[in-house]
């Protein structure tokens, strides 16, 4: 069975934006190289434009089931591939998450006996934050209570919800028109946009942005013994903010860029 172009295109890019970012949280918490908060947020943003460069011409370079979303709701974009590209998505970045643990699983297993984690246990979210994402950012160490108040799931989803649709209005910025001469900047405009915006805004809540970046490894760091813990640390609140946050917030941004275009072709 061929698979169709697009499946492909989505997988390898959002496996590579996955690897390759996810990649740096784990070398940044579980290895003696320091990375600060700037050269993670750089690796990310560097991470999606080889990711974009890889996957435009295949499937349109998505990689993001909020992007997916939003085109279906304000561009052209075929509902019956909607399904598909979410779960090339999620299965790219469950693959990547896959490849991290087989590479850093020595690593990951020392970092958690020099910190006393019991994985899958309470506190093990110190070593869980290298796959799925959690509020306030655990920063390698595990959540306290007091931690845990500093944050509340609302400002969480604020946090997911207005970082996503910064994404997006830009996104739909770069691409309103057909622009030969620059198109070869914006994989690097856009990585550099995640980037400002983990900066930001990932020592609340990790900066995720994407559902598929989140919820891949996720599932993957629940299969490899991190259990229940993965979905309960933030009770109901991993989906709120990190599910459906960037969902709500990609289609505001565009609905924004939307209602602004719209505007400046009335005057």
């Amino acid at each position: 069975m061929k698979l169709p172009s697009w499946v492909i295109g989505e997988f390898l890019g959002t496996f590579l934006l996955v690897f390759i970012g996810c990649g740096s949280v784990c070398v940044s918490v579980v290895t003696e190289v320091e990375l600060s908060l700037v050269q993670v947020a750089t690796i990310w943003g560097l991470g999606i434009a080889l990711a974009i460069n890889v996957s435009a011409n295949r499937s349109g370079a998505h990689l993001n089931p909020a992007v997916t979303l939003a085109l279906l709701c304000f561009r052209d974009f075929e509902k019956e591939k909607v399904l598909g590209y979410w779960l090339s998505q999620v299965m790219g970045a469950f693959c990547a998450a896959a490849l991290l643990h087989a590479i850093f699983a020595g690593a990951i297993r020392e970092f958690e006996q020099e910190k006393g984690l019991l994985r899958g246990e309470a506190g093990s979210e110190a070593s869980a934050m290298i796959y799925g994402e959690y509020f306030p950012n655990p920063g390698g160490e595990p959540l306290d209570e007091a931690a845990r108040e500093s944050l509340t799931v609302e400002q969480a989803f604020l946090v997911e919800a207005g970082g996503t649709a910064f994404l997006v209005f830009m996104i739909f910025t770069l691409t309103q028109r057909r622009r030969p001469k620059l198109e070869c900047l914006f994989p690097f405009l856009i990585g550099g946009t995640v980037a400002l915006l983990i900066v930001m805004l990932a020592p609340l809540t990790q900066g995720g942005f994407n559902p598929a970046r989140d919820f891949g490894p996720r599932v993957f760091s629940a299969l490899a013994g991190w259990g229940e813990l993965a979905f309960t640390t933030n009770g109901p609140g991993w989906y709120l903010v990190y599910l459906i946050g960037p969902c709500v917030g990609g289609l505001a941004g565009a609905g924004c860029f939307e209602a602004l275009r719209r505007a400046s072709k009335g005057r």
